[in-house]
């Protein structure tokens, strides 16, 4: 009995944490950036995506290296369909969604095309060094383009982001209380993702269940918490490129990012089980698939859209545990 509440005790921790850790690590980074005059839409689109991916980063690559493979792959596959299917449909419950025009040209089918090649790069079982560097390089490449076309953004965009971010107000000049904060975050990621996989392998192990099925549940939803606010309070603001692109932005860090690093990293690449590339990598395809007609028809999420993106949550979640 106590060996299963310091389980449970370690995953709520973890989770604490991590939530904790990426926050202080956006703010910090997102500060650094302002100071250093780099635009706020460059910011959004790149530090924050980043930021609120750093405890999927944290979680796989700690995952990886202690050999929990299942609970790495699970938490970046389970992540980009829980920020699609979750995230996007109770944000457009809380107001419909306007889609900018670079997010249906661009991001979206890159998400698309990356989530297949993710998939591609899994389907013999293992996605080696070689794979990873692949999907970080299409991740700096991505950057590049970013940076490159937040340059032509509208005004009215780039407003949307100052605001978000803080860049429009007077600007700061010290760099150590940002440094620091961003430093601790890392510090609360760290502790934080090895305590939640230590906390989900001995939970998996206590159910009976596979590592998978965790890392697709419980991690993936956890590590997901810094998307779920930020695109939501982005929702409730009406910043609706913001809820949209940092669901979309993060999922691709989370595929280019997460799961390459994981797998450079950890000496025999990352295994992947036979469940995962037969059905939850293909889940993931779909989700990312099902978003391109919704977008393009009218560039807007609707209330009813947001309906259908929640319900097919809660059935892959209801057939996983079933």
């Amino acid at each position: 009995m106590n060996e299963h509440i310091e389980a449970w005790g370690l995953i709520s921790i973890g989770l604490v944490l991590l939530v904790a850790g990426g926050e202080m690590l956006v703010r910090g980074a997102s500060t650094i950036a302002a100071i250093l005059r780099i635009p706020p839409l460059v910011i959004g689109l790149t530090v924050v995506a980043f930021g609120t991916s750093a405890p999927e980063l944290g979680v796989s690559l700690q995952a990886a290296m202690s050999g929990a493979a299942d609970v790495a792959v699970g938490n970046v596959v389970g992540s980009n369909i829980f920020n699609v299917l979750f995230i996007l449909g109770l944000s457009s419950l809380i107001t419909p969604l306007v889609v900018s025009s670079r997010l249906i040209r661009f991001d979206v089918p890159l998400m698309v095309g990356v989530s297949l090649l993710g998939w591609l790069l899994a389907s013999d079982g293992v996605v080696g060094r070689i794979d990873g560097i692949v999907l970080f390089a299409v991740l700096l490449g991505y950057i590049v383009i970013c940076i490159r076309m937040a340059k032509r953004e509208p005004e009215e965009v780039k407003q949307e982001f100052a605001v978000e971010f803080g860049a429009d107000s007077q600007p700061q000049t010290n760099l150590w209380w940002p440094g620091l904060l961003a430093v601790v975050g890392l510090v609360l990621l760290g502790f934080g993702s090895k305590w939640l996989v230590s906390g989900a392998v001995a939970v998996a192990t206590w159910f009976g269940v596979s590592e998978l099925v965790i890392g697709l549940t419980i991690v993936a939803a956890g590590t997901s918490l810094p998307e779920v606010v930020t695109s939501v309070v982005a929702s409730v603001r009406g910043e609706r490129d913001i809820a949209v692109g940092n669901v979309v932005g993060s999922n691709l860090f989370n595929l280019a990012c997460v799961l390459g690093l994981s797998s450079i990293i950890s000496p025999q690449g990352v295994l992947v089980s036979e469940q995962a590339i037969g059905f939850d990598f293909p889940v993931m395809v779909v989700v990312a698939v099902a978003c391109l007609p919704i977008f393009f028809t009218g560039g807007r999420i609707s209330r009813w859209e947001g309906a259908l993106f929640l319900a097919g949550f809660v059935a892959y979640t209801a057939y996983l545990i079933v």
